[in-house]
């Protein structure tokens, strides 16, 4: 038996690597060569040389950045070749670091690849070294280099390394000399160039330009799913940013501050301390906040241990962008990005909390939230699949970045001016993340800073639901700051007003109103649109709908009894509506056993009756289901089994059904069990129809009540 975390951590993998790319954007990949020769490089390069390299994007792409910058094919082969081979000469794989040594030993001296992290000595007063994957520390490092580099004291940079290998009879002396060491990162870049050549390319053409360069297949995602990856560049481009983006795992919230710039540092939420993020009181060392531009605590919905006198300087960060140190005030320019996985879904967390559930109960301080400018709906986010990520032509990820770290100094908050006006009620504090949001959309979007009114409005309206997130659900949480009403709405110079609303807001109004909330009115909210079970199919459960047999009718709920119902083949009428959602309704915990979930259309049945139970329950709930079937003998059919698996549990999460998957080679036996007192015995399992006709119009391929059972089976329901 294979455990849960195993099987579901199977799918994961091999769903990564299932399908091929899409092809990219020819017309485009030829202008942005011509606009930015030598400064992009095709984006599908990366994987082909990365190998078992353990390093970040910008590593790689710097390196296929001096080799391969073309879109000449030979140009480009033969770089990939020059890249493998540094990586094969020069990159240290952590399990090989004694035979680095040895080399190093035997040559005397020897270039690396590796990520350098320098502390002070205070006893010797000397800086020393530390090579994180060749595991040598205490090595000599001079403080010219240091003051050259002065990220290399707080979480290390990738460098490309001279080391030297010098024996020393002296007690506790180190045999390692560093000759050389260069960071991995572009000299500088030309901005007036820039935004020269910007203007070649129309906005959808540039937006198109920019998700490729983060690694994204445009041709993947609407316009809303284009901003929404952008946002997560602002940090980059704007100073002392505050963002939220909670979502479901596996949608890569943390890989645009992994992998994408070495202006900034993902670390994990529960490894940050006060002195490492702000200031070392004993050495009196400025923590991470004084040398990166981008800060993201990955997987903090998960740390449940706080510090807080951690949230108390974070808090006033936040807000001030300054720290104290006993009677010193210290000022850094830092943003922050707090990335967490959330477990429920929207309309769940509606009803039963706020959009910040995930959170620490520390981090749920009103005071706290008030400081994030945007929350980015990351369930709107769908899961990374393979060919989400471009093959096309994007910027070396260093040069943007470096671009994007020169806009730093620049504000665009003002430019809606020219076209609207926010609404007086909106507070100084929602404003300034609503003129944060713009500015860093225009930076990213509009780099010289015009844009029409149309595409102001567009990155205007989207700021300001970013925000409008953030304050609705801090009312949910503090009733005190209800009393000033607050309308998130803006004009144009005609005087016209138009309100902003969130998504979640216009599709759950029944779960989204406050009752304190005067702008809405109670009867438009009662007479709402609600899911709710769908109608039974006219004729599906009647005897004059079987043919051979007669088809006993599935009693109402409230009167299911036990018994079985007998099928013959050739039989038509039933659905998984009639057969099983009865006696599924009201279940929160669901088991299905069928070894048989194999084949693309068991995959479908599965769905199927997975979306039924989406459709029947209450908008704001949620069902686990758990699946145990068996994995597929065929090694050449495993992976296409995992990955429908996978795409059916990502799919069947959207909507509220957390399906775990669980394989079972010893079982036999098909059924389904519910936490509310059922057991229903499948004689065939799920997999109990013909295959419908070739007409793709054949009402069987919609409809399971116009298929016709495969063979004879019987169903026992039996309360338990």
């Amino acid at each position: 038996m294979t455990n849960l975390e195993e099987a579901l951590g199977k799918i994961d993998v091999l769903a990564a690597d299932a399908s091929p790319a899409a092809p990219s954007n020819a017309a485009l990949d030829a202008e942005i060569n011509e606009q930015f020769a030598g400064a992009v490089v095709r984006k599908d390069l990366v994987k082909a040389v990365r190998g078992n390299a353990v390093v970040p994007s910008y590593v790689l792409e710097y390196l296929l950045g001096q080799y391969a910058a073309s879109d000449d094919e030979a140009t480009i082969q033969a770089g990939i070749e020059s890249v493998r081979k540094i990586l094969a000469n020069h990159y240290v794989n952590r399990n090989e670091h004694m035979l680095v040594k040895s080399v190093i030993r035997d040559k005397g001296r020897h270039r690396i690849i590796d990520k350098v992290t320098v502390t002070l000595n205070e006893k010797a007063d000397v800086h020393e070294a530390e090579f994180e994957n060749l595991q040598i520390r205490n090595v000599i490092i001079d403080d010219l280099t240091v003051k050259r580099n002065p990220k290399l004291l707080v979480g290390g940079v990738w460098c490309i390394c001279d080391i030297e290998y010098l024996h020393s009879e002296e007690q506790g002396g180190v045999p390692w000399v560093l000759g050389s060491l260069k960071p991995i990162q572009v000299a500088g870049v030309d901005v007036d160039h820039y935004y020269e050549a910007r203007k070649a390319f129309t906005t959808d053409e540039w937006i198109d330009l920019l998700m490729q360069s983060i690694g994204l297949n445009p041709d993947q995602f609407n316009e809303r799913g284009k901003l929404i990856a952008l946002t997560r560049l602002i940090p980059f481009v704007e100073r002392n940013y505050n963002m939220v983006e909670l979502g479901p795992k596996g949608t890569g919230k943390s890989h645009t501050f992994s992998e994408f710039s070495p202006n900034g540092i993902l670390i994990s939420g529960g490894e940050v301390t006060l002195a490492k993020l702000f200031v070392n009181n004993a050495s009196g060392r400025i923590g991470l906040v004084g040398y990166w531009d981008c800060i993201a605590f990955d997987e903090f919905a998960a740390n449940k241990r706080t510090d807080q006198n951690l949230v108390n300087v974070m808090k006033n960060y936040l807000a001030n962008k300054t720290f104290s140190r006993g009677t010193s005030i210290f000022g850094a320019e830092a943003s922050m990005v707090f990335i967490g996985n959330t477990t429920h879904t929207v309309p769940y967390m509606l009803k039963h909390s706020d959009l910040f559930d995930e959170l620490p109960d520390a981090y749920r301080d009103p005071a706290w939230l008030d400081r994030i400018h945007h929350y980015i709906p990351g369930w709107e986010v769908a899961p990374i699949r393979s060919e989400m990520f471009s093959t096309g032509y994007g910027f070396v990820v260093d040069y943007l970045a470096e671009v994007l770290r020169a806009k730093r100094s620049e504000d665009f908050a003002d430019r809606y001016k020219d076209y609207f006006t926010l609404d007086n009620s909106i507070s100084t504090r929602d404003q300034e993340g609503i003129r944060k949001t713009f500015s860093g959309l225009m930076k990213l979007i509009h780099p010289s800073g015009s844009a029409t009114e149309d595409e102001v409005r567009t990155l205007l309206e989207f700021a300001i639901e970013g925000r409008k997130r953030v304050k609705d659900s801090i009312l949910r949480i503090d009733p005190t700051m209800r009393d000033t009403p607050i309308q998130f709405r803006y004009s144009d110079a005609a005087g016209s007003w138009r309100e902003v609303k969130t998504l979640e807001e216009m599709q759950y109004p029944q779960l989204y109103l406050r009752e304190w909330d005067a702008a809405i009115d109670a009867d438009e909210a009662a007479d709402a649109p609600t899911m709710t079970a769908p109608p039974s199919v006219p004729g599906s459960v009647t005897a004059s709908s079987a043919e051979g047999s007669e088809l006993p009718s599935a009693p109402p709920t409230e009167e299911l009894e036990e018994g079985h119902r007998d099928f013959v083949a050739g039989q038509h009428g039933v659905s998984y509506e009639n057969l099983l959602l009865p006696y599924l309704r009201g279940a929160s915990v669901i088991t299905i056993t069928d070894p048989y979930i194999r084949a693309p259309h068991q995959g479908r049945n599965l769905a199927d009756l997975l979306s039924l139970l989406a459709v029947a329950k209450d908008d704001a709930e949620e069902i686990d289901v758990l699946l145990v079937t068996s994995e597929e003998t065929k090694d050449e059919f495993k992976a296409s089994q995992i990955v429908m698996l996978k795409s059916i549990r990502d799919a069947s999460a959207a909507v509220g059904i957390r399906m775990n998957v669980r394989f079972d080679e010893s079982i036999h036996d098909r059924r389904i069990e519910t936490d509310h007192g059922w057991r229903i015995d499948l004689g065939k399992g799920l997999d109990i129809w013909q295959k419908p006709s070739d007409n793709q119009f054949d009402f069987a391929r919609g409809r399971q009540e116009f298929r016709r059972i495969r063979q004879a089976f019987s169903v026992h329901y039996v309360r338990v």
